[in-house]
């Protein structure tokens, strides 16, 4: 499978720890991917996991290239307000882009089109050139104003898919948790992936 260039954007909601096995994942995979990490997402990486990571997003790419042991090639890190990033144009738009995880201030600036920073911005881009958009959103219970910027999203090409992961694999750790919905979103990113089998699929 060849390479792609993948937006992967992580916001201030719980479940840092999708957003991070995700990271590992499409490196691994020798995917190119653009970070973006918002202030509060840095928060919750450093109260959800025994990561700290540094401040400076040259800093950050240095840290997590060292930490998977991946080519540091493969890893650009952008600043929330690096409005000269490829992502912040069509021109140079990524091939995907997932948000995970993706808080529901997010999720109703993008369904609005809000550019504060350059994650909406990233995520608008993907909307008007009708590439992949992955909303991974880790909220619970949704209010209608959430259900409604969720539709909005739906019909202009998103894909929505909540962190919920399944029990059919018989999960035995949290990890296989989050694996479960990190194969799903790898799955929808056109990513090949090993981490769940398929379902009604003998293993091999």
């Amino acid at each position: 499978m060849s390479s792609q260039r993948i937006a992967l954007a992580m916001t201030g909601a719980s479940g840092a720890p999708y957003g991070l096995r995700l990271l590992q994942c499409l490196l691994q995979a020798d995917q190119t991917v653009y970070l973006m990490l918002s202030k509060p997402a840095q928060v919750v990486i450093g109260m959800e996991t025994d990561l700290s990571l540094p401040s400076r997003p040259r800093e950050i790419q240095r840290f997590f290239s060292d930490y998977y042991q991946t080519d540091p090639e493969r890893l650009q890190v952008f600043d929330r307000e690096q409005w000269t990033a490829p992502v912040a144009s069509g021109s140079a738009a990524a091939d995907a882009m997932a948000v995970c995880p993706c808080t529901t201030g997010t999720l109703s600036s993008i369904a609005n089109g809000n550019c504060d920073n350059l994650i909406h911005r990233a995520a608008d881009v993907m909307l008007k050139e009708r590439r992949k958009l992955i909303l991974v959103l880790r909220e619970t219970p949704y209010s209608a104003v959430h259900l409604e910027n969720m539709l909005r999203l739906t019909h202009a090409g998103a894909v929505i898919m909540p962190s919920n992961p399944g029990f059919y694999h018989k999960p035995q750790s949290i990890d296989d948790l989050v694996d479960f919905m990190v194969a799903r979103i790898l799955d929808h990113l056109g990513v090949e992936q090993s981490l769940l089998p398929r379902w009604g699929l003998d293993e091999e």
